[in-house]
């Protein structure tokens, strides 16, 4: 009876306890009116690198350092009540604030000089590098203090851009927040070939460590307008912007990697030039390594099944089988000439692996892999690759835009 009673009184004290703690709150609690959400952040390098840099309590000074512009982007509580009112100009739905230095967190904290709302990063989506800042700094170096920024989301999404990086974080739509809209345009990788799976703060840590060089999805201002180009390639020894991909090109590296969730390729039926429009259900791709003593070669299987979504071609009986097969060859021939085109950039123009041959090397002739991981990439640059594509036309129609 007695162990039953204090049972209940601990059962009791318990149920207490956390309801106290529920009614007190949280200790570090902040008051939303006094934040400023940091959601982008975008570095570009300032071409004088004897730019004037204005220090709290000191007289403006210049630094023979290289310098750059972080330009961070805020959702206040005045921006987000800031649409039109008695007929007046709508205000935008962010506000952008930037500041020059040498050095990241100096930098980020001059903008409490301009700035009247404490910055917080926890719901930061996206950070935007750069051209000619991806090209002069070590990626590992730059990120390093967003890697250590507790507050930094390990989900936020690291992108490059053509030109200068705060561009892309204005837009000519005052209810967009361009932060938000590059999150989402990031979504349409599932439905086609021409941009990269989101590439997060979690993956990045472990592209930059592992030496090898890999690809990061990069995005160009037009007239306010965002859209994405292709990829970005860093090389993996300096970490480092060596050059851009196409989007033709990108859909070559999606084939050869075989990591496509969806996609269209543009074909021309042969007998009367006439396009026909494939759509991807489903593609694999199978890159095998061959070792004979000193020479490395690969072999790359691309299959893919899919439908055809549109076509001009009237002088056929289109659902005749002959058609098919002829639809086939035409989108084998599309996508082998795609892959071919972006291995004649990465291996003799870039001489950089962005398309994982070496981690299949690693992975099915580990030995060798030791031997030729320092160089791997000069290496890569003359390895011969022969590529066979498969594919199959399921049926007719199209799954939506």
């Amino acid at each position: 009876m007695k162990l039953n009673y204090m049972k209940r009184r601990f059962q009791l004290g318990l149920l207490l306890s956390l309801i106290l703690l529920l009614l007190t709150g949280c200790w570090s609690s902040k008051e939303i009116e006094d934040l400023g959400l940091v959601v982008g952040t975008s570095l570009d390098l300032e071409k004088d690198s004897t730019s004037r840099v204005e220090t709290e309590g000191q007289e403006a000074s210049y630094s023979s350092k290289e310098l750059f512009t972080i330009t961070n982007q805020f959702v206040t509580s005045e921006t987000t009540g800031s649409g039109a009112k008695d007929g007046k100009k709508q205000l935008k739905a962010y506000k952008n604030v930037s500041e020059t230095g040498d050095a990241i967190l100096p930098t980020l904290r001059n903008m409490i000089l301009k700035n009247d709302k404490r910055a917080f990063a926890e719901h930061s989506k996206v950070i935007v590098l750069g051209e000619d800042f991806a090209s002069a700094f070590n990626l590992t170096q730059t990120m390093d203090f967003f890697l250590r920024e507790l507050e930094m989301r390990p989900s936020a999404l690291l992108l490059i851009a053509k030109n200068h990086a705060s561009n892309i974080l204005e837009s000519n739509e005052p209810a967009k927040i361009p932060a938000f809209q590059l999150v989402e345009m990031m979504k349409g990788h599932k439905r086609t070939t021409k941009i990269l799976p989101p590439m997060t703060f979690a993956k990045l840590e472990g592209k930059l460590y592992s030496g090898a060089s890999f690809l990061l999805q990069s995005v160009v201002s037009e007239n306010e307008e965002i859209k994405f180009v292709g990829a970005a390639v860093i090389e993996g020894k300096t970490k480092k912007l060596r050059g851009f991909l196409t989007g033709k090109e990108l859909e070559g590296i999606t084939w050869i990697t075989g990591k496509g969730k969806g996609g269209l390729i543009a074909s021309f039926y042969d007998e009367t030039d006439q396009p026909i429009i494939y759509e991807v259900i489903s593609m694999k791709s199978k890159i095998t390594p061959h070792v004979d003593g000193n020479n490395i070669s690969f072999n790359v299987k691309i299959e893919s099944e899919g439908r055809i979504a549109e076509h001009w071609v009237l002088s056929e009986k289109t659902f005749d089988n002959k058609f098919l097969k002829k639809a086939e060859k035409a989108t084998e021939k599309e996508v082998e000439r795609l892959v071919k085109s972006v291995l004649e950039k990465i291996q003799h123009e870039y001489q950089t692996d962005v398309s994982e041959f070496g981690t299949r090397l690693r992975i099915e002739h580990p030995k060798v892999w030791k031997k030729v991981k320092k160089d791997w990439d000069q290496i890569f640059s003359e390895v011969p690759i022969q590529c066979e594509v498969k594919i199959t036309i399921k049926d007719y129609g199209t799954s939506g835009e």
